[in-house]
This record gives structure tokens, C-alpha cells and sequence, in this order.
């Protein structure tokens, strides 16, 4: 077969392909009425068997962009050159990324959002698919990622990017599209992280950056909570090769300091569902009961509507201490061999103070006001509270963590001929997140004055208002009430090999192959130290008035819709965490209890044992036009082993005659194990209609391992059992991961210099969503009485049959003292009392045990647009994108049972303007996202299945720059121009969740290039 020119430039063969390219270049007439008076692009450069993969990869590792255009330009040409779907991000100059943080800057490519915490970017959904499915990459090494949960031990396998700064970053790759080559447990994307090494660059690189930083959410605070009103960041980076470029090293590092603040107001603690018919729980009164002439247009007896639990004020103050380094060597003794040795570290001190007012409900007597079904909206809600004598609550935190990322490795290149080329890499990272404080990773402390009377919520303004007409704020009936110190901990190790081989069979085709063994380690673990004692922990004589300090809640809540409405109530106090703690300690019995305990109660142990093997066959022909082909298999067999530390069981007695009693000792561990194995298939194809339009086809299969909690090796049995057996629940290692088959077919117009029109289609079936199921099993082997040689006899020889008082009695009074038989007295109506303990040659109970399984199945579809146009060479350009996607996992808001709804499934865009010439710079970034659903559970007391959505949220950025000379540079940012604001409700828009506002960031900086 004829060999095809590496840029794969299109050939003249006559008119036969024209309807073909004319038929497609329809999808983008405006896009080529543009290019009719624009400049022609540049061939199409992709060969597979000429390395184009190797040298795009390559161009991203060496090019030293400078400026927003050349940026996006090497993003096009990533976009172009790569097989599958690709798209990336690329350093706009030495140290200096389009955005502050990885995660906003990834939510300028198509089909990716980003979830916010504290104003700032943190984790990614890709295409509807949510954190903890989408694989987060190191130089192409799978990295570990830890968080912590405020009140659980954390489930979480997503990746934190808010502990990564921007400046020690050259590119990021998102491919949407899979590899057999790729590690796997990314369903919705594999997210590479990019960083330089000293070779490719070959010459000394070196500049330094400073920044000054103010938050605006800070200057909204209490005095107590505010922190420094500017803050420092300050980047480096060094690279340098000597010895004719035999050794090379590079040395990077950032120190970035940040005070901000965030005010939230909501129903934090949940919305507890009801149904129209129901009674009980603090259901509203039925039509005809006491209390129903004070509701406002009920709701009907089908309809389903929802009680506040509480509703709250908060105020926070956050210092955030960020710092990273990497450094690299190099070693290239010949031309065909390279060897590099990198350590990377990041660490993320996180330290937060809180205040906070609120008043929670105990659904007594009552008034509202309702819209009409079937999902009915609470308009107000009221809480006579006649007595006056409820609890006017006022909370305050202070608590620290810290999260540490490490990774080192080791890499060794060899060119072993002009067609065999072969890679070996070794790394170990770790990922721990954990308190920073004797205080805890998270705590509170409930103060009160029980002297709230009437109290009102109008849920019809964006703030929910709480409205008191009958109470007054009063610092000398303050104390402290309940309290809660917790501890959560999470570490993730991995430790992977990887060979990797590429033969170059001929011009027109190569053959990639490899193998690798992977192991994942992760403990989740944590405790609580909590104080009940909500009706007061000790008295308010023990504190002084002065500890509660007088504020207004309107200073505060400037921003969000109702704060203005005169009936608002807004007196409450802020306090000194320590102070009050101290006091708190020193007049309660056991200080002890004002204290974190590193003594965990939940202790989660999992690890993944991983081996794989992978083929990719690469072919470029020409049927027509230029196509090429990539298919690949990869294999891939895990081994699971979970433990947890669980109470033990180590009994049963059985002390009424319905109920039976589980006894406990100390808690120990517990292990399960589970296996799985898949081919993973995938393909890649695509064709240059012209020079100018590619078309891409790929399909690949995917997997996405479960969360930590659903594998968990602990077994946990209720306490009480019944005669015919007792429940428990456990984890289930033997789970299998999501499976996704992805389908993506998209068509790309290079119609100009810098410019392009995209428009893609993608599909992912996925199976093996997470339910849970019942299983029966003997755990322990736990002996019941029931059934047993006392129990039969008291059937037969005491003729009771089947009554079960009259086996009681039987038991009780004839083997009282032995057989583990203990009589404690008598009933009034005559019946023995005490309890019968299971002996060793009793039955073995059987126990209904609830675990995970894979239960589910669905799709999800969508499509992207891209736009890209650089108009010509004025310094003027535009980028934009828009996703659209959906899928048949919707929540049903009518339904109380477990749902399995896809989180963080929404629509989103951006829309990017921007100026740039030898001097100055500018660039105007607008970010859209749709309602999404955030969470199935809000985490209300009645435990039953009650939705987050999170609003349509967006956000302008704005940065300038300026170029003082080639060296010396400023650089201008305002982020969240618009001081947007964020707001999450239930299953209605007035079943407000929280309504939260952070406030813009203002940065200026200089760098210099040495």
C-alpha cells in the first residue's frame, strides 16, 4: 500500500468526494461563510504510524506558549492531532495558567462542571458523570485522593483540585474518549495532569511571581471571624540542563495564603417528607383535627409536601495555607535513553471559625401556608410556642485540616530502535486528609437562651426570613448546650508499575502494548466526642455576658433577596470559640468531653490489588480520503480486600417474648474479600473529509469502582432481634464497578487560522448502578434459644406448643440459675421475667443482612458545540461552548424510597472574549451551569429520601495583563465580577437548603522572567 505523508495532507483524486464534503460542511455554514475571506488552515497533521500521537504529545510537553492566543492554539492543535476526544488546556507562559485553579480552569472545555466549595473550584463532573468516577492522572501516573466528611467517615474516591496551585502546571488533558492504554476509572473522563521536564525544554528556564489577594467575602464577616484583608502568594520555577544536555533539573514550588468568607442561610439539618394522608412524625393536622382551620390551602391527601427541621444563619471565616513544590532530575546518556526522577508535594491547610443563629422546630402546634400540589411548597411555616420558653440557639466551630499529597517516581525511556521504543515507570503517592486541630476536623458548640417564643419562616424570598415579634436576644441567659468534637481521617496510597511498548510495524501502522500491576490503599476512619445536653450543658451563670458579642444579621446578608424585609429577625451574638470552650470545660465534670478523640470509632480498611494488560493496533489507509484506526483491548483483574473495625456480637438472650437481645463486646475487625475481571474493547477512527474537516468515531468500555463505604468489610448487627432471626448490614467487596459502553461520533471545521467549529454526540449505557439487597446469613454463629433444647421442651413435655408466654414461663421458672436462665421476678399478670441466653447447642440465628448490589441500569446522552474564532490579526478572539445532556436516572419527587438518580447531571456553557497584543492583554470569561441534583438525601431525621438541587448558577472572571518589558509582566484578576450567588432547595424552590454568597476575589501580581 502506498505510504501516506505524515501530516497526512489531503490528495487530489478528483471530484468524487466533493458531495461527501459538501454534505457535511452544511452542519457549519456560518463558520464557512467566515472562512471564504480567511486564511487557509493547516493540513490536518495526524499519522498513526508516522508518531504524530508521539510528537503532539510531545509538542505539549516542550512548547513555552506566551499569551492567551497561543495557548489556545496549542489546545487546537492538541484537540486536532490526538485520536478519540480530546481536549486541553495549556500554560499561557511560564507559571501562569488561565485560571487560579485546575478545576476552573478545566470548566472552560465542553461538557465539564465543576463543584464549588467556598467560592473556589474543587472537584469535576464530566459529562453528567459525577467526581468519583472520573480518574485523575499524574504525568500519566494514577494519583490517590483523599477528603474528609464534616460527620461520617468519607466515602469519596474523587479528586480534591483545590490542593493543587496552577503556576507548577503546564497542560491539562481531558480525554473523554477511552484507551485500552489508560488506567482505568475514568467513566466520564481520564484527567491528565501535565508537568515540564528539563529535557524537553533544553535551555534554562526561570521566573518568579508575586500576588497579592483580597476576598470580599472576608470584609463581610463579624470582627471575630475576619482574617488578614490582603494575602500573599508568591511561585517559582527553575530548569536548567548542563553537560550537553545529558542532565537536567527542574525545581518548582508556590506558597499561597487566603482569608475568605462565606455566609450561608438555609435548612441545613433537612426537610422531613410527608404524605397529604399522613399522621404522626409532626405531620401537619388532618382536615377536621385541632390546629386544620390554621392551614392555608392544605395539602391534598395524595400530595407530598415537607416540614423544615431547622433554620440557620451562618457566618464563616476561612484561612487557607496552600503549598506546592516539585522537583525533577533527568538523566540522558545517549540519545535513546532517558531516566527521570520526580517528587511532587502539596499541602492544603484549611483552618475555619463559625457563628452561627437558629431556631429548630419540634413540631408542636402550629400554623402554614401552602402552593398546590402534588408537590406542595411551604409559603410560611409558624411554631406558636406560647410558653415562650424555646431555645433561641446560636452555635460557633473553629476547627483546622490539613490535606498532604506526595508522589514520587521513576521513569525510564528507551528508544531501543527506530520502531521499537519501550517505557518502564514506578511511582508511589500518597493522599491524607485529617484534622489539624486538638479541636477536630470539625465541631460545634451549641449555645442558647430558652426564651423563644412565636416563630415564624416565610420560605417566599430567596433568604428564608425567620420572624420572632416576641423574642429579644438576652447574653445573661446565654450558655452552652449540646456540643460535638469530631475526628474524620482519610489516607489513599498508590503504588503502580507500568511497562509500556510501541512498535512501528511500518509507515502506516504501529502496535502500542503493556502491561501493569496497580495497588490502592485507603483507610477511612472517625470518631465523635458529643455532648447531648441541648437543653443546657451547665449554667449561664458560668459565662460572663461580655463572652457574646452584639451583632446584626442584615450586615451580613447584604447580598441575597429579602434581607431588607422589616420583619426579619437579626439580633444574635457571635463568641470566641476557645473562650467559651474553656469556660464550657472548666464547669463541666470531664473536660475530656470538649476535646477531638484519635481513638476512631469507624476504622475502614479496603485494598485493591490490580493487574492489566493492554494491545493497541494503530492503521492510517486511505478509502477516499485519509482515515485512520486505533482498536485496543485491555484486560483488567482486581482483588478487594475490606476491613472494618465493627462491634463483635458474641450473644443472644432473649427477654420478652417478641424481642431478642444481640449482645456486644469490644469492637474488632472484620474482613471480607470480592474479585472482578473485564476486557475493556475500545476504537478510534476518524477521517479528514478535506483539509479542513475531520470526522471521529469511538467506542469504548469503561469502569468506575464503587465508593469506600459501599465496600467496607464491616458487618454490623441490630441490636434487637425478633424470634425468626435478627438484621444487620455490611459492606460488599465483591461489588462490581459501573460499566459504561460510550459511543461519541463529533465533526471538527478548522476553517482558519486559531479558529474552528466542533459539534459531538456522545452516549454512555451504564450498568451496574449501586442498590442494595438481602441476603441471609449466620454471622458469628451467634446461638438462639429459639428452636432450642429448653424451647422444645417447654413445647412438648411443658405443653405450651407455640405460645411463646407460656415457653417463657416454663424456661424461667424450671431452669432459673442455670442454662443460662436468669429469672428477675414477675409481671402483674403472673409471667416470669428475666432473660434466656443461647446455649452452644442451640440453633445457630439466622440474620437478614442488608448489603450493596449492583442493581441498575441506564443511559446517559448529550452533545457538545465548541466555537473558536480568532479574528484574524487584531488581537481579538472568542471561545465558546455548550453542553447539552440527560439520561433516564431522573429523581422522582413523589417517591420517599431509595432513588438512584444520576448526581450532578446538568447543561452547562462558556462563553470567553478576549484582546491581546505585544502589551497588553485582557480576557472576559463567562461560566454557566443548569440545576443539577447535588444529592438523593438531605439527611432529615425520618431517613427518608429527600433531594439537593443546586440552581442555575454563573460566574464572570476578568483578567487583565500587562507586559512591561519581555521580562517583567502584571497580571490584574477579579474573580466572580457579578457576586453571584448560590442557592440549593429541596424538592420545590422554597424548600430552600442553603442560599450561600462568597463575594468577589480581587488579585494583583508581577512576574518576572530571568
Amino acid at each position: 500500500m502506498k505510504p501516506v505523508h505524515p501530516t497526512r495532507q489531503r490528495q487530489v483524486r478528483g471530484p468524487q468526494r466533493q458531495p461527501v464534503a459538501a454534505a457535511c460542511a452544511l452542519l457549519f455554514f456560518a463558520a464557512a461563510a467566515q472562512a471564504q475571506q480567511a486564511p487557509a488552515a493547516a493540513p490536518a497533521p495526524e499519522s498513526a504510524a508516522s508518531e504524530a500521537q508521539r510528537k503532539a504529545d510531545a509538542q505539549m510537553d516542550t512548547v513555552v506558549v506566551t499569551g492567551i492566543r497561543q495557548s489556545l492554539d496549542t489546545s487546537l492543535n492538541l484537540k486536532r492531532q490526538q485520536r478519540g476526544v480530546v481536549d486541553g488546556i495549556v500554560a499561557e507562559d511560564i507559571g501562569k495558567f488561565p485560571d487560579t485553579n485546575l478545576a476552573e480552569s478545566m470548566q472552560r472545555i465542553s461538557g465539564v462542571s465543576i463543584d464549588r466549595s467556598m467560592g473556589e473550584g474543587s472537584k469535576v463532573t464530566v459529562r453528567g458523570v459525577g467526581p468519583d468516577f472520573n480518574l485523575v492522572l499524574l504525568n500519566g501516573r494514577q494519583m490517590p485522593a483523599s477528603s474528609i466528611a464534616d460527620t461520617s467517615a468519607s466515602n469519596s474516591r474523587a479528586f480534591d483540585f483545590a490542593n493543587l496551585a496552577s503556576e507548577s502546571i503546564a497542560a491539562l488533558e481531558v480525554y473523554k474518549t477511552s484507551r485500552a492504554s489508560s488506567p482505568t476509572g475514568g467513566i466520564g473522563a481520564t484527567i491528565n495532569i501535565k508537568t515540564a521536564r528539563p529535557l524537553d525544554a533544553r535551555k534554562t528556564i526561570a521566573s518568579i511571581g508575586v500576588k497579592a489577594v483580597h476576598d470580599g467575602g472576608n470584609s463581610r464577616l463579624p470582627d471575630n471571624l475576619k482574617g488578614d484583608s490582603v494575602t500573599p502568594e508568591v511561585s517559582g520555577i527553575f530548569s536548567t540542563t548542563f553537560a550537553d544536555g545529558m542532565f537536567g533539573v527542574a525545581v518548582s514550588g508556590s506558597y499561597q495564603k487566603r482569608d475568605l468568607g462565606y455566609n450561608s442561610a438555609g435548612v441545613p439539618n433537612g426537610w422531613l417528607p410527608f404524605r397529604g394522608d399522613e399522621v404522626g412524625n409532626g405531620a401537619i393536622p388532618l382536615p377536621g383535627q385541632p390546629g386544620a382551620d390554621r392551614i392555608t390551602n392544605r395539602p391534598g391527601p395524595t400530595d407530598v409536601y415537607s416540614l423544615p427541621q431547622n433554620v440557620n444563619y451562618n457566618m464563616n471565616g476561612v484561612s487557607r495555607e496552600r503549598t506546592n513544590g516539585q522537583v525533577t532530575f533527568q538523566f540522558a546518556p545517549t540519545k535513546s535513553l532517558t531516566a527521570t526522577l520526580d517528587y511532587t508535594a502539596s499541602q492544603n491547610k484549611v483552618h475555619t471559625r463559625r457563628n452561627d443563629l437558629s431556631a429548630w422546630f419540634s413540631f408542636g402546634p402550629s400554623s402554614s401556608s401552602w402552593t398546590s400540589g402534588p408537590v406542595s411548597a411551604p409559603l410560611s411555616y409558624t411554631e406558636l410556642q406560647s410558653a415562650g420558653t424555646a431555645d433561641l440557639a446560636m452555635g460557633g466551630a473553629d476547627f483546622a485540616t490539613k490535606n498532604d499529597n506526595k508522589s514520587l517516581g521513576f521513569n525510564l525511556d528507551w528508544k531501543a530502535s527506530d520502531r521499537l521504543r519501550f517505557d518502564f515507570d514506578a511511582h508511589r503517592s500518597t493522599a491524607t486528609s485529617g484534622a489539624d486541630s486538638p479541636w477536630g476536623s470539625n465541631n460545634v458548640i451549641g449555645t442558647a437562651s430558652f426564651n423563644r417564643g412565636e416563630t415564624t419562616v416565610d420560605f417566599s424570598n430567596d433568604l428564608p426570613l425567620l420572624i420572632m415579634p416576641t423574642t429579644q436576644r438576652d447574653a445573661s441567659r446565654q450558655l452552652v448546650t449540646g456540643s460535638s468534637f469530631r475526628n474524620s481521617y482519610m489516607k489513599s496510597e498508590v503504588d503502580q508499575q507500568q511497562i509500556r511498548g510501541g512498535w512501528k510495524i511500518d509507515d502506516e501502522s504501529k502496535l502500542d502494548f503493556g502491561v501493569g500491576l496497580t495497588k490502592v490503599k485507603n483507610r477511612s476512619a472517625y470518631s465523635n466526642v458529643q455532648l447531648d445536653t441541648w437543653g443546657g450543658a451547665t449554667t449561664a451563670a458560668d459565662y460572663p455576658d461580655t463572652v457574646w458579642l452584639p451583632q446584626d444579621l442584615r450586615d451580613y446578608f447584604g447580598k441575597i433577596g429579602g434581607i431588607g424585609d422589616p420583619r426579619l429577625f437579626t439580633q444574635f451574638y457571635t463568641f470566641d470559640f476557645a473562650t467559651v470552650r474553656d469556660l464550657a470545660a472548666k464547669a463541666w465534670s470531664d473536660p475530656s468531653k470538649y476535646l477531638a478523640s484519635p481513638d476512631f470509632s469507624t476504622d475502614r480498611r479496603t485494598t485493591e490489588k490490580s493487574s492489566s494488560a493492554y494491545a493497541e493496533y494503530t492503521r492510517e489507509w486511505e478509502l477516499g480520503v485519509p482515515m485512520s484506526a486505533t482498536v485496543g483491548m485491555r484486560y483488567e483483574r482486581t482483588k478487594v480486600t475490606s476491613s472494618a473495625l465493627v462491634p463483635i456480637a458474641t450473644g443472644i438472650t432473649w427477654g420478652s417474648n417478641n424481642e431478642l437481645t444481640v449482645l456486644k463486646g469490644a469492637p474488632g475487625f472484620t474482613t471480607l474479600d470480592g474479585k472482578y475481571s473485564y476486557w475493556l474493547p475500545s476504537i478510534d477512527w476518524d477521517a479528514d473529509l478535506t483539509d479542513k474537516l475531520k470526522l471521529r468515531a469511538s467506542y469504548g468500555t469503561t469502569i468506575g469502582r464503587p465508593g469506600w463505604d459501599a465496600i467496607q468489610g464491616g458487618q454490623t448487627l441490630n441490636d434487637l432481634a425478633r424470634v425468626n432471626g435478627g438484621t444487620g448490614s455490611q459492606g460488599n467487596p465483591g461489588l462490581k464497578p459501573l460499566k459504561a459502553k460510550n459511543f461519541d461520533l463529533s465533526l471538527e471545521f478548522y476553517y482558519a487560522k486559531s479558529s474552528y467549529v466542533a459539534a459531538g454526540f456522545f452516549r454512555k449505557n451504564i450498568s451496574n448502578y449501586i442498590g442494595s439487597t438481602l441476603e441471609n446469613a449466620t454471622p458469628f454463629n451467634l446461638h438462639t434459644p429459639i428452636g432450642g433444647r429448653l424451647y422444645n421442651e417447654a413445647s412438648t413435655t411443658g405443653a405450651c406448643g407455640t405460645d411463646l408466654t407460656c415457653i417463657r414461663n416454663y424456661i424461667l421458672n424450671t431452669y432459673n440459675g442455670t442454662n443460662g436462665v436468669t429469672r428477675t421476678g414477675f409481671d402483674t399478670n403472673g409471667n416470669a421475667l428475666g432473660t434466656i441466653a443461647g446455649q452452644p447447642d442451640d440453633p445457630v440465628a439466622n440474620f437478614q443482612i442488608t448489603v450493596p448490589a449492583n442493581t441498575q441500569s441506564n443511559s446517559l446522552k448529550g452533545f457538545e458545540l465548541n466555537v473558536q474564532h480568532a479574528f484574524g490579526n487584531s488581537g481579538f478572539g472568542v471561545a465558546a461552548n455548550y453542553t447539552k445532556v440527560k439520561s433516564g436516572l431522573k429523581y422522582d419527587n413523589m417517591s420517599f424510597a431509595q432513588q438512584y438518580a444520576l448526581v450532578g447531571l446538568s447543561d452547562s456553557a462558556n462563553l470567553v472574549g478576549f484582546y491581546e497584543d505585544a502589551r497588553f492583554s485582557v480576557r472576559v470569561a463567562y461560566n454557566w451551569r443548569d440545576k443539577f441534583l447535588a444529592a438523593v438525601n438531605d439527611g432529615n431525621t425520618l431517613g427518608r429520601s429527600a433531594p439537593i438541587f443546586t440552581e442555575p448558577y454563573s460566574q464572570v472572571d476578568v483578567s487583565l495583563g500587562y507586559n512591561f518589558s519581555e521580562r517583567l509582566s502584571m497580571q490584574a484578576e477579579i474573580i466572580n465580577l457579578g457576586d453571584s450567588v448560590l442557592r440549593q432547595h429541596g424538592r420545590t424552590k422554597e424548600e430552600v437548603y442553603a442560599v450561600t454568597q462568597t463575594g468577589r476575589r480581587y488579585m494583583l501580581g508581577l512576574r518576572y522572567k530571568f
